[in-house]
């Protein structure tokens, strides 16, 4: 019983690619090429752009084991971000119209190129919101929390559209 254990386990790692956090990723990409990720959106977040593209490479990072390389990697990741907006949502009183929340939306245009196997190449739009309250603080600190909320989720799923073929 002991061997057949061990070599079930010996099938099970031997595959020709690695999983790692749900990750499907083959065994011969090691290195990715991320570009700066430009904001073309209406308006403007002077940092949106540098906190997109580093949020990004850093799930890459903690979420797989390839090297992030600045040129020729064995996939490129690249795009803009092509929407921001702040719009008002949960309208309350009659009389005199507040919104009760504020919902923040980020687009983001993705390319992905697989040089190793360019059947995985694709470009999609991503986008996600998040809804807050401003009751105990500004607008602006509340933006800003928001916004790395919702550049979480946007990276997540890039990330799971590239290496988890959801």
């Amino acid at each position: 019983m002991k061997n057949f254990i061990t070599l079930f386990l010996v099938i099970l790692l031997s595959g020709c690619s690695y999983s790692f956090k749900g990750a499907s990723i083959p065994a011969e990409m090691k290195n990715i090429t991320i570009n700066y990720f430009e904001n073309n959106s209406l308006l403007v977040v002077p940092t949106l752009s540098q906190d997109f593209t580093e949020a990004l490479k850093t799930r890459i990072r903690t979420q797989s084991k390839l090297n992030i390389i600045q040129t020729e990697g064995d996939a490129i990741l690249e795009g803009r971000i092509t929407n921001y907006t702040l719009s008002p949502v949960a309208i309350q009183d009659n009389t005199r119209p507040t919104a009760g929340a504020t919902r923040l939306t980020i687009r983001v245009n993705v390319k992905y190129i697989n040089n190793l196997d360019p059947t995985k190449n694709f470009e999609q739009s991503f986008e996600r919101f998040k809804d807050f309250t401003t009751s105990n603080q500004s607008l602006q600190t509340a933006e800003l929390q928001n916004i790395k909320a919702v550049i979480d989720l946007i990276t997540e799923d890039i990330f799971n559209r590239a290496f988890s073929q959801w």
